[in-house]
């Protein structure tokens, strides 16, 4: 069996981790650059959707004929590395007061009958289930405690529950690169009490599955799906156990906590950047702030507020903000095409990055805001592609990007097929 890309030096009942060092490929010369770099995916949502006037480049100019609009100016010196995709959305989309519960998914909300909210796996999580295998954490949820406002849950695993959100980056610095303060026979007697208690509540779940109705039947397997999502977890925690955490190159320090909205997006790509580093995870979704990066942009407005904008101040605030998020994604793409790979490579080439939203603007749900950035998925960069059907699932894309970075589906959500002017 092929050894994997962290090798380990045990001994003494312990096993120290050996970081990925640049120089090691250098004196394996060839074999480094033959080795195939990991892939990473990033989805970033914005919350509220964009100021379609001044966002959206002109329908008119396609391909690599394209200006860019006043609200992704900021990202000029990257324009050949963005593209912009329009007429893509969700068709079942019908809740425009959470844009990022649906995005990943594409699910319909009263998909199954007798249920008043039903959602399915979203296009990270299906990565995940492959990336995941090889890193501590199969992915990262990351947002902001203000994101949840206006936002609602984005990630979602194949049961079609939500994932657990890291909610500042504090936490998710701590997650990520802190020592562990307790002994290692302590978390490994806590991980043991746990499966004990899930063997006993399993033993007597399978008791009272005898002569129960179809509905109730239907539930308890729901009930099993958790339970074997949890047996996983426990299972990938005690693997992950006694290896100490990897840090990044120029180990990055604690964030300060309270940093305003501009300041804690800046963080949370500087950390996104340090995970993919120290190959903590591949798979990162991270909900950006709203209210409080319109107060760190001198806005005293609110996002839903922001969101019904007209001429004037809310339509001000509205751009002030695109251009913010357009200036700080300009930053993560210079952080990811700093980081060297071992055979020379930068990380920007192997990760795929999404910034959108299942909000056009205001509350109207066509057209989604759709950047993407990143050399992860092999797609065709620098372009302005505006689909000829105004009803093109964005399933599409999430399909599009999964086969690119190497996942093996034939279709995902509502999907018709890929998208053949995004492929390289």
């Amino acid at each position: 069996m092929p050894l994997p890309r962290r090798r380990f030096l045990q001994g003494a009942g312990s096993s120290i981790a050996l970081p990925a060092l640049a120089s090691l490929g250098a004196v394996r010369g060839a074999v480094a650059a033959e080795t195939p770099r990991p892939k990473r995916m990033v989805f970033i949502a914005i919350g509220w959707g964009v100021t379609e006037e001044t966002w959206y480049p002109d329908k008119t100019k396609t391909g690599l004929d394209w200006t860019l609009p006043e609200g992704l100016q900021p990202l000029a010196r990257h324009k050949q590395s963005i593209t912009v995709v329009q007429n893509v959305f969700h068709k079942h989309s019908s809740d425009a007061h959470n844009p990022s519960m649906f995005w990943l998914t594409g699910a319909d909300r009263y998909g199954v009958p007798g249920k008043s909210f039903n959602n399915t796996i979203s296009v990270d999580q299906v990565a995940a289930e492959q990336f995941g295998r090889d890193t501590r954490f199969a992915s990262l949820s990351l947002c902001s405690a203000s994101a949840e406002s206006g936002h609602g849950q984005m990630q979602w695993n194949r049961q079609g529950k939500p994932q657990p959100s890291i909610e500042n980056p504090v936490a998710a610095y701590h997650k990520l690169f802190s020592d562990e303060k307790t002994p290692l026979e302590v978390r490994q007697r806590e991980l043991e009490r746990q499966k004990s208690v899930l063997d006993v509540v399993l033993e007597e779940a399978r008791f009272v599955s005898r002569g129960l109705s179809r509905d109730d039947t239907d539930k308890l397997d729901e009930y099993f799906e958790s339970i074997r999502e949890i047996e996983t977890r426990l299972a990938k925690e005690k693997q992950w156990l006694a290896v100490p955490k990897s840090q990044p190159q120029g180990l990055m320090k604690e964030p300060a906590a309270g940093a305003d909205g501009r300041n804690e997006i800046r963080i949370t790509n500087d950390l996104m950047v340090a995970a993919f580093q120290a190959d903590a995870t591949r798979v990162i979704g991270y909900r950006m702030p709203v209210d409080s990066l319109l107060r760190s942009l001198g806005k005293p407005v609110g996002g839903h507020n922001m969101s019904h904008y007209g001429p004037g101040p809310r339509m001000e605030a509205s751009q002030a903000r695109d251009r913010a998020i357009s200036e700080l994604l300009a930053g993560f793409i210079d952080r990811l095409q700093a980081v060297k790979e071992p055979d020379g490579s930068s990380l920007f080439d192997h990760t795929s990055v999404v910034l959108g939203s299942n909000v056009r603007s205001q509350h109207y749900l066509d057209n989604c805001p759709t950047l993407l950035t990143g050399g992860g998925a092999g797609i065709k960069l620098g372009r302005h592609i505006v689909m000829p059907d105004p009803k093109t699932p964005l399933c599409n894309v999430w399909l599009t990007l999964l086969k690119g970075v190497g996942i093996n589906v034939d279709s995902f959500g509502d999907s018709t097929g890929t998208v053949a002017e995004l492929i390289a």
